[in-house]
């Protein structure tokens, strides 16, 4: 049972993404970081829930033992009545004891446990905004990786087609010092071409393997073969989670201004007390027998603390300050990003130029490359013109993939900038 719950735990591990909003998704979802948004939910609710009892009863248990200096006592005069009729009026002792318990019941708070509920929703909606500006970072690092993933396909699959071409050359090669018409050095030397280009090939792999053992630790499922995006502009806008921290700055200032208000209101509430001790509330019994009673007092109490008014003024002009604190941190943030978009739409139409030119490159140099293979066979150029075309070729192509792949990771670093 135990390993068949494993294996069900591990079977989102064992998936496979292709496209780049799939890994991208499956970033966030492995990246430990997403767990403080549950940590961050849960820390809100109790927060909110111990606000929410202050409507309960207020319950204290108190316990106290005095001495006095000085007891209220019969003047001078009664007490020598009192001894002439033979009372034994003792007075007050000196020393007292009380223990009781106070219960305070709520009626009305002028709106403060109401305001200081929602000044802790929207500090836990800052913490999970901040959170969420953390978490995004997460995409940037999975595009450099999956885009260096692309950019390196294509160039082992261009690798693979020159040593397809340069094996094909060396067959030709090696049929040609075979009837005669070709050194050996030449055949040897292709041959060295196609060794090395095996090499690169091998160095090629390696890196691709690292990078593809990286992103799939990063996402925590395994990528294969990644799939080359679409090559869409991002929609105009912006909804960066940034500006949805901000908002929730400014949210989080306005709850506060509005326990400000609640802060000078009255209260109004019911109390009740009760203790056991000495001496009790009938004075005049306890001078006389000086014993331990149990005594109660109920009542309404009205509270109106005026000192929140002394620095009213103030708060409010450092929650003013506040907001346009985010404000200008909202302005900041867009001017660099409109920055960054006008710097990716730049690179982006470059790029499309650069690849409008590449196909007419490659097909030239395609063509120069198989007029070098004919004045080869006819004992025209050598095997170093051949070479050197041969090279000429594929390095076009390569220059080709690079400005393929930049230009599409310029499109998607233009929509990291906005979210769109």
């Amino acid at each position: 049972m135990r390993n068949l719950i494993i294996a069900i735990a591990l079977i989102p591990l064992l998936a496979t993404a292709q496209s780049l909003e799939e890994c991208q998704q499956a970033a966030e979802r492995n990246y430990p970081l997403i767990q403080r948004m549950d940590l961050i939910r849960q820390t809100t609710d109790l927060t909110m829930q111990n606000i929410a009892k202050g409507w309960l009863p207020q319950i204290t248990a108190t316990a106290q033992a005095t001495y006095q200096s000085s007891v209220a006592s019969w003047p001078e005069q009664m007490q020598q009545m009192y001894d002439q009729m033979g009372l034994d009026m003792k007075g007050l002792r000196k020393d007292q004891y009380r223990i009781g318990i106070d219960v305070q019941q709520t009626v009305y708070d002028g709106g403060s446990i109401r305001s200081q509920k929602e000044v802790a929703l929207q500090q836990g909606n800052v913490e999970m905004a901040q959170n969420e500006v953390s978490l995004y970072s997460v995409r940037q690092r999975v595009n450099e990786m999956y885009f260096a993933l692309l950019l390196l396909d294509d160039q082992i699959r261009l690798k693979r087609d020159l040593q397809t071409l340069l094996a094909a050359n060396e067959k030709k090669l090696a049929s040609m010092q075979r009837g005669g018409t070709a050194a050996e050095s030449d055949y040897l030397n292709v041959k060295a071409e196609r060794l090395n280009a095996e090499q690169q090939l091998s160095d090629l792999q390696s890196q691709r393997q690292s990078i593809s053992r990286m992103l799939t630790t990063f996402c925590g499922i395994e990528m294969t073969e990644p799939q080359k995006p679409a090559a869409n502009i991002a929609a105009h806008g912006n909804n960066r989670p940034e500006l949805r921290l901000i908002d929730s700055q400014v949210r989080l200032a306005d709850a506060q201004e509005r326990a400000l208000d609640a802060a000078i209101r009255p209260r109004l509430g019911l109390f009740a007390q009760g203790y056991y001790g000495y001496p009790g509330m009938n004075m005049f019994k306890d001078m006389m027998s000086r014993q331990w009673t149990l005594n109660a007092l109920v009542g309404v109490r009205l509270q109106w603390n005026i000192g929140a008014l002394y620095t009213r003024k103030n708060d409010k002009a450092k929650l003013q300050l506040a907001r346009q604190n985010a404000e200008n941190s909202r302005e900041v943030f867009l001017f660099n990003s409109n920055l960054e978009q006008i710097q990716h739409d730049e690179n982006i139409d470059r790029y499309r130029k650069l690849m409008t030119d590449d196909n007419e490159i490659i097909s030239l140099r395609a063509q120069v490359r198989k007029a070098a293979e004919s004045k080869l066979q006819h004992g025209i150029i050598d095997v170093n013109d051949l070479l050197r075309e041969i090279n000429a070729e594929n390095a076009a192509r390569v220059q080709q993939s690079i400005h393929e792949i930049e230009m599409l990771r310029e499109i998607y670093n233009r929509k990291y900038t906005t979210n769109n």
